[in-house]
Parts: structure tokens; sequence; C-alpha cells
């Protein structure tokens, strides 16, 4: 999928509100509630209301129930009422869906957001907000929110969002145009390759070496009587069986 930049939403931050009843109603909740220890059941319910059947080829599905399966899994073990079940449903839901909606990075919008989530339903001010949860409760939502969600928060924006890449390309002014690749490559290949004369390669190594174009060089090998003669305008040393004392150094 490829996006123009201007199509690429920006992190933002959101303002929370009271949001009981807003995805689970009284009579799904209730009915969830009542599905209390039946796993399939609620998932079952969680599938239909959501359109996550297809959860067995599809991962975001599968990742989506269960967020949404576990959230309710907490709320039942906390003893939660059906207005807390219903909040706190919705808290995380809108949670992801913020951290969901841009592929850039919004941890910290995301994670102001939750909390102004739990506070709208923690403290008594309508209508801004209600006291839902008690301080304990909101340590114990708060806890389960930072350790499970958060705590894998890329990992859900990596599988929800997509792969932004910047082409990113530079133009200098006052200088000319640089040729595409295709004409780069057809301009090299016409230069001539630069050769250098081979008098001039041996009369390098002549220099450098030092006129050794008459010295014999002789090496005795200790393990046996042959001496090897490595006379430099040859390739190979001649071998030779003779006796070191039979051959004179001479220049």
């Amino acid at each position: 999928m490829s996006w123009e930049l201007s199509k690429v939403p920006l992190p933002k931050e959101h303002k929370a509100a009271v949001c009981i009843w807003d995805d689970l109603d009284v009579t799904t909740t209730e009915a969830i509630l009542g599905a209390a220890g039946d796993r399939d059941e609620i998932q079952r319910q969680l599938i239909e209301i959501y359109d996550l059947a297809d959860n067995k080829q599809n991962k975001r599905s599968a990742i989506l129930l269960d967020l949404y399966y576990f959230t309710i899994q907490f709320a039942l073990e906390r003893g939660f009422s059906k207005e807390q079940t219903s909040s706190f449903f919705s808290i995380v839901k809108k949670t992801h869906e913020v951290c969901i909606e841009t592929p850039f990075g919004n941890l910290e919008q995301c994670f102001n957001y939750f909390k102004e989530l739990v506070l709208c339903h923690a403290v008594k001010r309508p209508p801004w907000s209600i006291s839902l949860f008690n301080p304990e409760e909101v340590k114990a939502v708060t806890e389960y929110v930072v350790n499970t969600y958060f705590r894998h928060f890329k990992l859900y924006k990596y599988a929800f969002t997509p792969v932004v890449r910047l082409d990113l390309a530079i133009n200098y002014v006052g200088l000319p145009d640089t040729p595409e690749p295709e004409e780069a490559a057809d301009v090299a290949g016409e230069e001539e390759p630069v050769t250098v004369p081979e008098t001039e390669t041996e009369g390098a190594v002549q220099e450098e070496l030092g006129e050794t174009e008459h010295v014999w060089i002789v090496q005795r090998l200790d393990s046996t009587d042959c001496t090897y003669l490595y006379v430099p305008q040859y390739e190979w040393p001649y071998l030779c069986s003779l006796n070191f004392r039979d051959f004179e150094v001479s220049s």
C-alpha cells in the first residue's frame, strides 16, 4: 500500500469523554456476563458483534478477538458490574483505536488519552465524568492495561498500521542535473580504458629492484645436494643437481 504524505494521519491529541454503553450496550453486556466461565460463548458473541468471523485466516481479527476477550475476562475476574465492564471495554477499545490511527509513533498521546479516559470514570463531576471506579479499581485497571497493552504497544502498531517509506530527492540550485543511472552507465561504457605500455612497466620494475639482470641468486637446500637457481629473467628457477661449491656468484 502506498500513501501520499498528505494522506498519512499524523499523531494528535484526543479529548476523553464518558464512554459507558458506547461499545457494549446493556443487553450485550448482560449476555456476556451471563456466559462467565464459557470462553467459547464469550468469543462467539464478540465475533458476532465485531465481525471477526475470519479470525482463523486474518491475523488482525485474531489479535482483536484476543484483546477483547481478555479485557472481558479481566472484568469478570475483578467482579466488575455491567456498567464497569462496558466502560472498561470501551476504554481499552478506544485506546487501541488511537494507537493504530497513525503509523507514526504516538505513545505519549495514546497514554495521555488512556489516563484521561480512566479519570472520566473515576471522578464524580457530571456531565464530564462519573464516579464508576474507586481508587483501588483505578490502580488495577491501569496496571492491567500498562502490563498487557502498552507493554506490546509497538507490536500492535506494527500489526495494524501500514509501513511508511520516505523517498527523498535533493536538488542543488546552480549545479547541473545529475544524469539518470542509465545515461551514466552509457557514458561510462564509452570511455576507453587507459593502458600502460609494457616498456614503462618493465622500466619501473627495473628501477625499483636495481640492476638484477645479470645477477644470479643461489639458494642451497640444506636437506639435499641440489640447488635452485633463481634467475630474474626467467619465470621459474632451474633445478640443478650440483653441489653448492661448484657455483660461483657473479655479477
